[in-house]
């Protein structure tokens, strides 16, 4: 029998996978003596130069263009035209030209690099030993006390709630190989890896990571359909008891005040209310191409209806927009905001499409059915962990986008197909 194009790692998927690690993982941060090799460069290129001589008919670039990709496509010249008029070009030039690009380049490749249901499953993995690699090592290295001290603070390129929504990103995959692996031990690690984000992500004492955890575990006991129940209430207990296990009443106390009137983030200038609603000013004052791309904190200091007390000689915090959805409003307009939701929306509809009808239904050997919703987890944890913090340029979720298509492209080749899976 012919071997599975996909049997095997090549050298094309390594430079990927090693990618991955640098750009989402931050590997070469956590340890420091790869920064020399800089790996995320190497890699990147390395990627780039690969694809460019594969002639495999399972790579073709136009395999890829599905809607998710034109959304992006157009962002991305949106974001380019946004540039002409920014408030301060050079910051915009350089997010735009300087790093978005590059990231975009990356999607279309790692979309394409997916040669079958095994390099999605490859993919995933390493994406879930990233996040588990990044939470070991802040577990070593970075102490919580009491007081001011009792959750961690900026740590390697990811402050503690960009972190906390990363984590919870990548809990979704531990669930699909803790399920899906055909060895004990495999299922074992999957455990131990979930363990292991979630005493991080209790440490970084993110109340939007808590809502974003919150949305993807309601979604793995009620929508995650293709497992049996039990798998879902095992994950959700290993979960559940590692944060009872390891919270403080510090924690509790914290997530406590989500819906208190009297939070900041309620009643501060600087909370994330007041900056919403500043962001949405932008939008509508600038909006066809908004304040350009990371001009967010340049209108708040310049824009804002305080940003005048500077001549006065009172400080005025230049904040960012805490929100992806404000994010690309204030500083891309209402058309690049459209695009934006266009992106996600477009990535879930097509992630219920790469679902092969399948009428075993519950516990399906249908790998594609399986990693679809494992991505869609995935995909729910950071769009709503997203809506408190500043990442819609970011490389995580551009990964995540690129696994979706990846995987959303071989929805007719592996219709009906059964594939044994990794581990």
């Amino acid at each position: 029998m012919a071997q599975a194009v996909d049997a095997r790692w090549d050298l094309l998927l390594l430079c990927v996978a090693g990618y991955i690690l640098s750009v989402v993982g931050r590997v070469h941060q956590l340890f420091p003596s790869l920064e020399t090799f800089r790996p995320a460069l190497l890699t990147g290129f390395l990627a780039i130069a690969l694809y460019l001589f594969d002639r495999q008919d399972v790579r073709r670039l136009k395999d890829v263009f599905v809607p998710t990709t034109k959304y992006l496509m157009a962002f991305s010249f949106w974001m380019m035209l946004s540039v002409t008029t920014a408030l301060v070009r050079s910051n915009s030039f350089d997010l735009v030209f300087g790093n978005f690009i590059k990231t975009v380049l990356m999607y279309l490749v790692i979309a394409a690099a997916v040669r079958g249901i095994r390099d999605v499953e490859r993919l995933l993995l390493v994406y879930l030993l990233s996040a588990a690699a990044y939470a070991a090592v802040t577990i070593a290295r970075f102490d919580v006390g009491s007081g001011a001290d009792w959750r961690l603070g900026r740590l390697y390129y990811y402050d503690a709630n960009d972190l906390a929504t990363f984590l919870v990103t990548a809990m979704p995959f531990g669930l699909y190989f803790l399920h899906a692996a055909r060895r004990a031990r495999a299922r074992a690690l999957a455990a131990v890896g979930l363990a292991v984000l979630t005493v991080a992500f209790v440490r970084t004492g993110s109340r939007g990571g808590f809502i974003a955890l919150l949305a993807v575990v309601l979604f793995v006991v009620f929508r995650y359909s293709a497992i049996r129940l039990r798998w879902r209430a095992w994950a959700a207990v290993i979960v559940a008891l590692v944060v009872i296990g390891t919270a403080t009443g510090q924690y509790w106390e914290q997530m406590g005040t989500i819906l208190s009137d009297a939070d900041y983030n309620r009643t501060d200038q600087s909370g994330r209310m007041q900056i919403w609603s500043r962001g949405v000013s932008y939008m509508l004052s600038h909006p066809l191409l908004g304040v350009g791309p990371d001009n967010f904190r340049t209108a708040e200091g310049t824009l804002s209806d305080f940003a005048d007390r500077q001549q006065f000689g009172v400080g005025v915090r230049w904040t960012a927009a805490h929100n992806a959805f404000v994010q690309v409003g204030a500083e891309l307009g209402l058309p690049g905001l459209v695009l934006f939701i266009g992106i996600l929306a477009s990535a879930f509809v097509g992630l219920r499409r790469a679902r092969p009808s399948d009428p075993a239904g519950i516990d399906s050997p249908n790998r594609q059915t399986q990693l679809a919703q494992a991505l869609t987890g995935s995909l729910i944890g950071f769009t709503v962990g997203a809506f408190f913090l500043s990442l819609a340029y970011s490389e995580m979720l551009y990964a995540l986008l690129a696994f979706s298509v990846g995987l959303r492209k071989l929805t007719t080749a592996a219709k009906g197909a059964t594939v044994t899976p990794l581990g």
